[in-house]
């Protein structure tokens, strides 16, 4: 249909704006070459983020162009925004990878299937919008993102993150700070700011049909600021008098919420049923044109009700009812009296679907109402189906809030906040909690609120008050819920193991016994992680020897499991077993099945947290670059689901190594400063094992001794036992022999116990820097023997660099250059700087010439390049690749074709070639120079 009537130009021209119009101009022209480009425009209201993007259209006609408007009134609806920008793809979803096409469907309610994790629903929309974008490069346009649901705006911030080479490009544009949402501040913003003076006027000029007095021109510029929609309803609605001067102009000038009113003031000026029916259109979305004809029909409204709000200049004039500018949507919706939204609201509900009936029906109800009340939470339980948690917690706390009975009221209210905590929205946790909590009808409702506030504390790393927080609830709940109990037991040995000695109101050993005597070993699945939780409590609360056996039966269980059950951050407490036990095999294979079943189910958090855990078991076996390939998957993990944090201290272990001191007093630095600030224990043993290790191999054995000594008094569990083998020759090199003494006293007790190689190997070690005779040979021969049966080649390297040094003083010149040859090409090839030049003075010293590793750096590719090579390699088509990296094909085709570049080859059967001989020729120089 066409409107009717008088209407004033709906698009004024673009007047100024040059930094901006170039900005949008650069992102449209990386979209034509190929690539994909993302801008976030923020400002106040009126500033002109949506003519910029209409000037972005107009830009982009070889483009295909999608829209998206965010609507107020539909910002509970967990994925309905995303469900409105997808739906003209859909019929595409046959071309996603199985788990990405179920994702999606469970999300939009296509099927009955559990809900997924929002980042493999993020991939999905990505994966989707990039097919769509092969044909035809593609622009997204997404005004209001304040009024986008949460899951949508999650989502389309992370398709904005993981975006390369799509041919796709994303514009948002948003209200400062875009509304409740802060997911969209890692990527590209520009803000703008109010039009200058010289533009300011061109535009007002321009607007103003009449003489404009510049007397009155700068005080209106002065007086808007430059916004430029404050300027052309000034232009349009100021009187000819007041324009040339010769009438007062009225005080306060609109801006801001002044022009919202001013917009509210000419939509109360028109017929009633136009006003219900622009009512009516700020709560619909602009693309659902049925659902609001039918709920017009329903208030017996017509298409001549829009005819006086396209002549007011309300309504654009098309084919689609629109309003000229989203602001007039607020306003209209702001304004409303609450009878009158009311009656609408009814009128939706008459005629809406189940989805969004119950809703609909809260919103026409005046007051609580039982029955009401229960019709949304049966809502809220669908909306859970479809993993959409924040729309859950809006209808929760709407069902609350028309519930009579305080007990019910209460527990949905705490429904409200867990909901909220799944949806990763903790600001809102907290208010719901103190709602709840005067009326929580029992202990077990109690200790769930409690849970929930530590649930807060812990997702953002702040452990201190959490294990006794939660010893309370338990004690509260006494023998009611023997489940619940071992939840929160569980929930508080993790926080006091990540806590360690700065945790307040209680002690790690008290949580550990409360939870180690609560341990009920119940019928579990291989794969859950209560025997291994159990086992560390029982480890800390009676002692090693106690422990180690239950360690060992944890873990043993825990290679068996097909699948693994991710709580808590289960690849902490697999480190802090494996590092217990010194049980490496054990810690990698369990890490690489987790790291499986988070990449497979797309948990992008867990599956980050994993991969840092898996980088120190390819530390302690010399594989530096595997690592550091870790860290960096892992951080881009952490950067895509919108996770910062200051500098890059998970690597502490790799600088101490590799000698780069510079960024590893920096990573200390940062441990020490969160251990303070938040109250995580944890990260000074940390700090203890990365300073030791790198004095250690500058030959700095006081400064080494000291940092070990820091953490020894704790009771030694993650990063603890494998600490005391240094702890021993640190303190022997630096005359402490009654510290070495104490770190030997308990590797005796412990190494045996454990019974790997790589304790029994650290163990023979000990006993041979301690022995004072010639067995010192046989226990560094058995160091050796045992440590060659399990992937710690550091290890390795440092006992046969001992040996040597041990060989050399007693003048066995011949037999310590074996040892000493093998140690220093070891830690050389590998680029351990300092235990690599402490074995190549040695090497001198025995009269034998060391050369240096001279490193081919030709190829210089770049992390990424070198994730997708290596997969390449590997036998993996391009779209599986995609899916393991959270990227789609068009990327992982764009950096294979680098990969083919730097390397020199045509085909992916070559990379692996090509990486083996640069892995060679960097591991083994004097080969690749013999054979030259």
């Amino acid at each position: 249909m066409v409107w009717s009537g008088v209407h004033r130009a709906a698009r004024p021209p673009m007047i100024g704006r040059y930094a901006e119009r170039e900005a949008i101009g650069r992102l449209l022209a990386s979209v034509r070459d190929g690539f994909s480009a993302v801008l976030v425009l923020t400002g106040d209201a009126g500033a002109g983020k949506s003519r910029l993007l209409e000037y972005a259209a107009q830009s982009a006609q070889d483009l295909t162009v999608v829209r998206l408007v965010g609507v107020e009134a539909e910002t509970r609806l967990g994925y309905g925004a995303l469900h409105r920008l997808l739906r003209p793809y859909l019929g595409r979803l046959s071309a996603l990878p199985q788990r990405q096409r179920e994702a999606l469907n469970a999300a939009f309610g296509l099927t009955d299937a559990s809900p997924s994790d929002r980042h493999l629903v993020g991939l999905a929309a990505l994966s989707l919008l990039s097919d769509a974008a092969t044909a035809a490069p593609m622009l997204c346009l997404v005004d209001d993102v304040q009024w986008l649901d949460r899951e949508s705006a999650e989502t389309l911030a992370f398709v904005g993150r993981r975006l390369y080479a799509d041919c796709l490009g994303l514009l948002f544009a948003g209200r400062d700070g875009t509304g409740d949402h802060d997911v969209f501040g890692a990527l590209p913003a520009l803000r703008l700011e109010g039009l200058a003076q010289a533009e300011a006027r061109a535009l007002l000029t321009d607007g103003v049909s009449g003489h404009l007095d510049q007397t009155v021109a700068e005080r209106l510029v002065t007086g808007t600021a430059g916004n430029p929609l404050a300027l052309l309803e000034l232009a349009v609605n100021l009187g000819s008098e007041q324009l040339a001067g010769v009438a007062p102009l009225p005080e306060p000038l609109p801006l801001n919420r002044q022009l919202e009113e001013h917009f509210r003031q000419s939509a109360a000026r028109l017929p009633a049923d136009t006003q219900t029916l622009l009512l009516l259109m700020a709560m619909t979305p602009t693309d659902d044109q049925a659902a609001l004809w039918r709920a017009a029909g329903a208030l017996g409204l017509s298409v001549r009700s829009a005819t006086p709000a396209v002549a007011a200049g309300i309504l654009n004039r098309g084919i689609i009812a629109e309003f000229r500018h989203p602001l007039i949507r607020s306003a209209v919706h702001s304004a409303a009296p609450p009878e009158e939204r009311r009656r609408v609201q009814a009128a939706l509900a008459a005629t809406s679907t189940p989805e969004r009936r119950a809703w609909h029906l809260a919103e026409a109800t005046h007051g609580p109402d039982d029955s009401v009340a229960a019709e949304l939470e049966a809502a809220s339980e669908r909306a859970q189906t479809r993993g959409g948690y924040s729309e859950q917690a809006l209808i929760l706390t709407r069902a609350a809030e028309m519930t009579t009975h305080p007990g019910k009221r209460a527990e949905r209210y705490l429904d409200a906040a867990a909901a909220h905590l799944a949806s990763g929205n903790l600001p809102a946790v907290q208010p719901l909690l103190e709602l709840a909590t005067p009326d929580l009808p029992g202990p077990v409702a109690r200790a769930r609120a409690t849970s929930l506030r530590a649930s807060v504390e812990m997702f953002y790393t702040r452990p201190r008050e959490v294990p006794a927080m939660l010893l309370a609830a338990v004690a509260g709940l006494g023998s009611t819920d023997p489940a619940a109990s071992w939840d929160l037991l569980r929930e508080a040995t993790y926080a006091a193991i990540v806590g360690g000695r700065l945790i307040t109101g209680t002690t790690t050993r008290e949580v550990a016994k409360a939870t180690a005597d609560a341990w009920r070993e119940p019928a579990l699945p291989a794969g859950s992680p209560d025997p291994l939780m159990a086992a560390l409590a029982r480890s800390v609360a009676y002692g090693y020897a106690a422990g180690a056996p239950a360690l060992a039966a944890a873990l043993a269980r825990l290679r068996t499991a097909d699948e693994l059950q991710e709580q808590n951050p289960l690849s902490v407490m697999i480190s802090a077993a494996g590092d217990e036990l010194w049980d490496i095999e054990a810690k990698r294979e369990i890490l690489e099945k987790l790291v499986t079943a988070n990449r497979r189910r797309g948990a992008l958090h867990g599956l980050s947290m994993a991969l840092l855990a898996l980088s120190t078991v390819d530390i302690w076996d010399g594989r530096f670059a595997a690592a550091e390939t870790c860290y960096n998957e892992a951080y881009d993990y952490m950067a895509a689901t919108g996770y910062s944090e200051s500098g890059d201290f998970h690597k502490a272990l790799l600088y101490a190594w590799t000698g780069r001191e510079v960024e590893l007093r920096a990573a200390v630095a940062t441990m020490r400063a969160y251990s303070e600030h938040l109250g995580i224990g944890m990260t000074y043993r940390w700090v203890g094992q990365a300073l030791s290790i790198f004095e250690i191999g500058r030959g700095r054995y006081r400064e080494a001794l000291d940092a070990l000594l820091a953490v020894f008094t704790d009771h030694p569990l993650i990063l603890g036992d494998i600490n005391l083998a240094g702890m021993v020759e640190a303190g022997l090199r630096a005359g402490d022999r009654k510290a070495a003494a104490m770190a030997m006293e308990r590797m005796e007790e412990r190494a045996p116990l454990a019974g790997t190689p790589w304790a029994l190997g650290l163990l023979a070690r000990c006993r041979a820097l301690m022995s004072d005779d010639d067995t010192a040979e046989q226990l560094y021969q058995e160091s050796v023997s045992q440590l060659e049966k399990v992937p710690v080649a550091v290890e390795l390297a440092w006992s046969r660099l001992l040996f040597g040094e041990w060989l050399r003083r007693r003048r066995r010149r011949a037999d310590a250059r074996v040892q000493l040859r093998f140690a220093y090409e070891s830690f050389e090839s590998w680029g351990a700087a300092p235990f690599a030049e402490r074995a190549r003075v040695e090497l001198l010293a025995t009269g034998e010439t060391a050369r240096k590793r001279t490193v081919d750096t030709q190829f210089d590719l770049t992390p990424q390049e070198l994730h997708v090579a290596t997969r390449a390699a590997s036998g993996l088509t391009n779209a599986e690749i995609a899916t393991q990296l959270f990227v789609t094909t068009s990327t992982i085709e764009f950096h294979l074709s680098r990969v083919f570049r730097k390397l020199g080859i045509t085909s992916r059967k070559q990379i692996g070639r090509k990486l083996r001989e640069t892995a060679e020729r960097e591991t083994y120089p004097e080969r690749t120079a013999s054979s030259a």
